[in-house]
């Protein structure tokens, strides 16, 4: 991907949505429906801020569910999203 975010931002590629529980449980799709608020860092910028969280491409993140902007490349949905969206990493 040619596409590098600038000060501050990161790019998360949303992971997507779970159909089934752990439990095998089947879910309708009026559940699945909400936006994934879970992803995987794809690029990080260089701004001080950002820098500080120590964060590394690769990394399952948790944001904010409206911050952000979506934009799609190649067919691949990503969120270009501030250092204040960003709320958890998932290990």
């Amino acid at each position: 991907m040619n596409l590098r975010p600038l000060g501050d931002r990161v790019i998360v590629q949303a992971l997507p949505k779970e159909e089934t529980t752990k439990a095998g449980i089947i879910l309708p799709d009026s559940v699945n429906k909400e936006k994934r608020m879970e992803g995987k860092l794809v690029a990080i910028g260089s701004g001080e801020k950002i820098s500080k969280f120590g964060l590394s491409t690769g990394q399952k993140v948790v944001f904010s569910e409206y911050g952000g902007s979506e934009i799609k490349i190649d067919g691949q949905e990503y969120k270009i999203l501030n250092h204040d969206d960003l709320l958890a990493v998932v290990e």
